[in-house]
């Protein structure tokens, strides 16, 4: 007898391309196996691939499948990754069920490789801190005593001091010049997956000396971290220079007829609880009502939220009322993104994303201000001066932060020529790498200490 929730489960079946597989087994001995889970791997993963092909880096895709529709799964098409697809794992569910499937189906797939390609060295590459970045190494280790590496590595949330926060301006100061601690609660999961994602990495490519600096304090090898920078920097230069099919002002017209927008988006699980959600509605209410032109993104997790917390409705009548005010669902294609926040037409991007505050930092036209109390980008406030913590507080605060820093002419000017942290040409970097070490993606303790031992395995132990 099975309980009730195994049987409502419903488990996709996994899609592997055999002969795909085979074309890009017979290409070399040490084979990366890039891993693809969720809209921000679609832009930040993607310059691997033209670099490895550059490089006669033998590569394949493994998606998990976790963003699959039309909205979240559109960088798959618009960066033509599905192409390199070798097996698309179909992951589902909620997180207990995506980790269960991740383990599983790695597993079934590993043995597969190992009967199929025994002389083989696969290695795959996971990004940042998805779900899958903490969970596709771990699940790859166990199944085969052997580390993946990890794109993004070492991000670690930290916190400003807040004993000044009531007083905006001071707290600004505060950010930009004060010692920021370690606060790694949030976001969540993504913190943890990132966390647990480096003890199962034998490469660790970090963005910034902050990250590296991370890694070290934690006890990973030196001679593994390797500071290349953010591969996001790819994606935004390959966008720039692409010919677009339609513009984002061809589908939102009243984009172009005003200036100044606030493009908010907020989608954090932490910034879904009642009281945080509150005050960011009610603050967005405010702003429109007062006259700032406000472009609210409705992604899925927002709208989960404003349906459960009955506040859906509000912003619906707002979008009726108000020109100033533009509600829209999620821009499926990143190059829409990038053109708006080229244009000179977004003033500020109220945001909890992290790779938003990251390509704010590339892109210095729009303002950043992050929607959180910690970030897993601080650098971009304690180094680089391109961002600003705007903790949602209360609907006030939020209204009254943002009102402050449109008045402040000199913290615009300061924010827009802050220092770009995260370098360029980043695939190409990693992959060198792999190309040029090759590592044997396990290392016991007399590997570290320097002694050799023979490590064939005469049965299976593990």
């Amino acid at each position: 007898m099975q309980p009730d929730q195994f049987k409502t489960q419903k488990h996709e079946p996994l899609h592997l391309f055999e002969q795909k597989l085979d074309n890009i087994a017979e290409q070399g001995d040490y084979i990366i196996a890039l891993v693809t889970a969720t809209k921000p791997d679609f832009y930040k993963q993607w310059s691997l691939i033209p670099a490895a092909e550059k490089h006669n880096i033998p590569l394949f895709v493994m998606n998990t499948g976790q963003h699959h529709d039309s909205l979240l799964g559109h960088g798959l098409e618009e960066f033509k990754i599905s192409d390199k697809f070798a097996i698309n794992l179909n992951i589902r569910g909620d997180l207990s069920q995506k980790t269960s499937e991740l383990i599983t189906k790695i597993k079934w797939f590993t043995d597969y490789l190992k009967k199929k390609y025994p002389r083989k060295t696969i290695l795959p590459i996971v990004h940042g801190d998805t779900h899958a970045a903490g969970i596709v190494p771990l699940a790859w280790l166990f199944a085969t005593n052997r580390k993946c590496a990890q794109n993004e590595a070492g991000l670690r949330s930290m916190s400003p001091d807040f004993k000044n926060h009531k007083d905006i301006e001071q707290f600004i100061h505060d950010q930009y010049h004060n010692p920021w601690t370690t606060n790694r609660t949030e976001p969540f999961p993504e913190q943890y997956d990132t966390f647990i994602s480096a003890a199962a990495c034998h490469y660790h490519f970090t963005p910034t000396k902050l990250n590296t600096g991370h890694l070290i304090k934690e006890g990973y090898p030196k001679k593994n971290i390797y500071e290349v920078g953010n591969s996001v920097v790819d994606a935004i230069a390959h966008k720039k220079n692409e010919k677009k099919e339609q513009s984002i002002f061809d589908i939102f017209p009243i984009l172009e007829t005003h200036d100044n927008w606030i493009r908010i988006d907020i989608h954090r699980r932490a910034n879904l609880l009642p009281e945080r959600f509150k005050a960011l509605v009610q603050g967005i209410i405010k702003l429109v009502e007062s006259g700032h032109n406000i472009n609210l993104i409705n992604m899925n997790a927002t709208n989960m939220a404003l349906e459960n917390y009955g506040l859906k409705h509000k912003l619906d009548a707002l979008n009726k009322t108000h020109e100033n005010f533009l509600f829209t669902s999620l821009w499926p294609a990143y190059s829409h993104v990038i053109e708006f926040l080229e244009s000179g037409k977004c003033f500020a991007e109220f945001t909890d994303s992290g790779s938003m505050q990251e390509e704010l930092n590339e892109i210095t036209k729009p303002l950043c201000l992050t929607a959180r109390y910690n970030t897993d980008r601080p650098e971009t406030i304690m180094h680089a001066k391109t961002n600003i913590l705007i903790p949602p507080i209360s609907a006030d605060y939020i209204h009254n932060f943002i009102t402050h820093i449109e008045k402040d002419e000199t913290l615009q000017k300061q924010m827009r020529s802050g220092k770009k942290l995260y370098g360029k040409n980043v695939g190409e970097k990693i992959i060198k790498i792999i190309k040029d070490t090759k590592d044997h993606p396990f290392e016991w303790a007399h590997d570290i200490v320097g002694l050799k031992q023979d490590t064939k395995k005469q049965f299976d132990f593990l």
